[in-house]
């Protein structure tokens, strides 16, 4: 185990002006533009690879609350939403809020059930249902809540005319799920963090970033991840031959190998465990024979896993402990098996010196009341991992999941439930960032 910092301090208190800036951007936080904007972002269907008219409605939304709106197009189907609040000054420090477009599922019964469950229930289609404070619907929690406080504390700003030193920069960007292509057609690249990746390579700049993902807590370093196929060999035959001719079902290597991997995966996070991480791995795919041919065995089992990765372990040497246990399996079972690494994005970490960090914990507790307290072993990746690999200095934080649903516990339920209180609560502290860093100029915070 490494020696990580796990806390953060807080930048020293704002000054009187800076105050009343604050105070009167909090004052035009505008609750209809919560509740209405995220509604209509809920309702729009924007599952990976197809965020094209979600962003569109983004940008027209920020245009009219004087931001600049405009949609950055990868394809004719796939878009960014920027937005900009220009500050009067080059020397300015200039701040991007971000999140993410995209939903991890589709919202389509073809795509999702059953591996999502039997059947789509209410919250889980591109169609928003309000009760009292709470909003419902396919990405309600992540991303869409969370995009709309970003826009809603622009807003605020820029109606309290505050007179911003840097830009104010706003970008959601396109295929922020760690996913790849959802069909074999057209392009490949269509998750992984491609539309923050184009934006930053078309001209977005910032000097500072925070990133609104869920987790009511300010973090500034995230897991990366590498994906791996396991290919386990065998013998392709029949039923019939099978105590005639040579016979190894590759389906009972593959049943013993996700045993071992699942105990080596608990092994992985203790030993990578460290900051503010706890690195996990999944089994999270197993493909081999065919369905409409059970008579005979196929001679390749494909087993793909999601290894998270600390920002203090590359993906190669990920890959390497990974071959370790493999090589230990095979040499006990005799199996013959094969490791390919299919996607790697490495993990990443802001010093929590850094201003953004500071004057996001700060904006916290201005907000929560309280002092900041880190919550360790998380094993979620964002698109904080871009931003930081390219130099951009980023502070992640975020809402809660909503503590009292109808299926506690429930993964997808979490993700599709958003309050409008929380969504207030964000918004102020995004506020008290972007007033905070927009109005110095960046040799003052470095």
């Amino acid at each position: 185990m490494t020696d990580v910092p796990t806390t953060a301090s807080a930048r020293p208190p704002l000054d009187p002006q800076r105050v009343a800036w604050r105070d009167a951007a909090w004052d035009r936080i505008d609750a209809d533009l919560l509740r209405d904007l995220v509604v209509a972002v809920v309702s729009t269907p924007s599952p990976t690879g197809e965020e094209a008219p979600v962003a569109e409605l983004l940008a027209r939304a920020m245009s009219e609350q004087g931001l600049g709106g405009r949609a950055q197009f990868l394809d004719p189907l796939q878009a960014n939403a920027l937005g900009l609040l220009p500050g009067r000054s080059p020397e300015g420090a200039s701040l991007l809020l971000y999140a993410p477009l995209d939903t991890l599922h589709a919202g389509n019964a073809v795509e999702d059930v059953p591996a999502t469950a039997a059947v789509l229930r209410p919250d889980m289609v591109a169609t928003a249902v309000v009760d009292g404070d709470l909003v419902t619907g396919l990405g309600a929690g992540n991303p869409k809540g969370h995009v709309v406080c970003c826009v809603a504390a622009a807003a605020a700003v820029a109606a309290a005319g505050i007179p911003l030193v840097g830009d104010l920069v706003l970008g959601f960007g396109a295929g922020g799920m760690p996913t790849n292509s959802r069909t074999l057609q057209g392009r490949r690249n269509t998750g992984q963090g491609v539309g923050c990746s184009f934006a930053l390579e078309q001209g977005l700049t910032p000097d500072f970033a925070v990133i609104a993902k869920p987790g009511w807590t300010v973090s500034w370093e995230e897991v990366g991840l590498a994906w791996f196929r396991l290919t386990v060999h065998g013998t392709h035959t029949y039923v019939g031959s099978r105590h005639r001719l040579p016979y190894r079902n590759p389906h009972v290597d593959a049943a013993e190998l996700v045993l071992h991997l699942e105990k080596w995966f608990v092994e992985y996070a203790e030993a990578h465990t460290d900051g503010l991480v706890a690195p996990q791995g999944i089994v999270a795919h197993v493909q081999g024979g065919w369905e409409r041919m059970l008579a005979v065995t196929p001679a390749a089992v494909h087993v793909d896993i999601d290894l998270r990765l600390s920002p203090r372990t590359t993906p190669a040497q990920a890959g390497r402990e990974l071959r370790a246990t493999v090589a230990e399996f095979s040499a006990r079972t005799g199996a013959r098996i094969d490791v390919t690494p299919t996607v790697a994005i490495p993990g990443s970490h802001t010093s929590p010196e850094s201003y953004v960090v500071r004057s996001t914990v700060a904006a916290y507790e201005s907000v929560a009341g309280s002092a900041h307290e880190s919550v360790l072993g998380m094993s979620g990746a964002t698109d904080a991992n871009i931003l930081r690999n390219r130099g951009i200095p980023t502070a992640r934080v975020g809402m809660p999941k909503v503590p009292d649903l109808s299926i506690p516990g429930d993964f997808a339920l979490g993700m599709n439930t958003v309050d409008l209180a929380e969504m207030h609560r964000l918004t102020r502290l995004l506020v008290e960032v972007a007033v905070d860093v927009c109005t110095r100029e960046l040799k003052e915070i470095g």
